[in-house]
């Protein structure tokens, strides 16, 4: 349970995002800042685009332990681009 871990944004949200960002800048690699509410546990972080095309999600240790979050677990999670 140590270290970063990544989710997934499915390809449609991924899409819709990607839509919705076009023209506007973007920092480093791409990233998109975003407010995460997962569980009880809310936090700014930014997502960062993928080469298969879906943004990555960051996901640190210490909302996986208080989330019981853990590798392969599929979790209900909501995005809010900032």
């Amino acid at each position: 349970m140590s270290g970063w871990h990544f989710i997934t944004v499915d390809k449609k949200n991924s899409e819709a995002i990607k839509a919705g960002q076009a023209g506007k800048p973007r920092k480093g690699w791409g990233s998109i800042r975003v407010k995460v509410k997962l569980g009880a546990s809310e936090w700014g972080t930014s997502i960062f685009p993928d080469k298969g095309g879906v943004y990555l999600l960051p996901l640190k240790v210490q909302v996986r332990k208080k989330e019981a979050v853990f590798a392969g677990d599929t979790v209900p999670y909501i995005i809010t681009l900032l």
